[in-house]
């Protein structure tokens, strides 16, 4: 026998009288679901193990927490109201944005969801940083990159405030050493070659180092890892450089090179491609540099950090082999890396 739930003595307007913010119980409208499904208090209270009282009751509850009346008796049965119907509806949405946020945890859990922001310095953008970004995107394409193009140590001061999640850099005097706020994750190693003007004595030579160069008029970047590295190698190799010129930007250094106003040393991610009047050689003491990923210390674990890891050391993986591949002619020695 199905007991009929007693409409709640309601006066007009009172479901707009409703206190905003006050709490409506799912459970109650999980009630009023089965029942439109079930067609039945005692078949609802067999669903959800339960008693047709207790039934009745959390439907009577619900009317008086939505203020409207929710059911009408029909004989020895109720039958559901508009505003139940229209209930039932919005019910239905709640319920797919709680299953929808539940499924979007569970894939937040698994890394499939989120967001990783990058920071780069400039010329690891397009051949490195770009394709790990684009390796996230086929492989997790709920798993958000934001990349930012900065330059240590402004990189880790956002690395250390959160600003960002992953900083890529090099071994360099720039760097600060490495300790508990950090970790280190190598990616790869980048030799420098030289560009040389196509008018240079030395453009077709057999062989070369940079102590057959230390005659030549120097171009240097304006400041950095791309300063400090070759003024370190020309120090090793025994002379002071004569640095004719200051650049911050590749394009324009490797035009000043083609007009014959110096040399300089191009890290082979600067060297996109082949440049008329520009004779890019291999040396046999070529400086290189080791660069890495660096996460706040503990983070590499998370799933969405250890996916952008990977993506970034397979993006590294292709981009070096390629540009050996690609690397001017002469020997594949290499010379001292600068490190911290």
């Amino acid at each position: 026998m199905n007991t009929p739930t007693p409409a709640p003595d309601m006066g007009k307007g009172a479901a707009a009288a409703r206190p905003y913010g006050s709490e409506l119980d799912l459970r109650k409208l999980r009630v009023l679901m089965e029942l439109d499904r079930r067609g039945t208090v005692s078949a609802v209270a067999a669903a959800l193990h339960l008693t047709p009282s207790a039934v009745s009751q959390q439907l009577a509850a619900l009317a008086k927490e939505l203020g409207v009346p929710l059911t009408e008796p029909v004989g020895r049965r109720l039958r559901l109201t508009g505003a139940a119907k229209t209930a039932i509806r919005s019910a239905e949405e709640i319920f797919t944005c709680i299953d929808r946020l539940y499924r979007s945890l569970a894939e937040y859990g698994d890394g499939e969801r989120g967001e990783v922001s990058v920071s780069g310095f400039g010329t690891t953008l397009a051949p490195l940083i770009l394709p790990a970004a684009g390796i996230v995107k086929r492989r997790r394409p709920g798993l958000r990159t934001t990349l930012a193009e900065v330059d240590p140590p402004a990189s880790f001061e956002m690395l250390e405030q959160g600003r960002t999640d992953v900083v890529i850099a090099v071994e360099s005097p720039s760097v600060p050493a490495f300790d508990t706020r950090f970790d280190k994750h190598p990616l790869m190693t980048e030799v420098f070659d030289v560009a040389l003007p196509a008018e240079h004595p030395l453009s077709q030579a057999p062989a070369l180092t940079l102590a057959d160069l230390a005659a030549d008029a120097w171009i240097f970047a304006t400041v950095g890892m791309c300063q400090e590295i070759p003024l370190a190698a020309c120090a090793a190799a025994g002379f002071v450089p004569q640095a004719t010129h200051v650049i911050g930007e590749w394009d324009a250094t490797l035009a000043a090179v083609r007009e014959g106003l110096g040399i300089c040393l191009v890290p082979r991610l600067a060297r996109r491609s082949s440049r008329p009047g520009v004779v890019i050689r291999r040396i046999d003491d070529a400086p290189c540099r080791r660069v890495f990923a660096a996460v706040r210390s503990g983070s590499g674990g998370v799933p969405q950090i250890e996916a952008v890891l990977d993506a970034l050391r397979e993006a590294a993986q292709t981009v070096e082999s390629e540009l050996n591949d690609a690397a001017p002619q002469r020997n594949q020695g290499t010379g001292p890396t600068v490190s911290d």
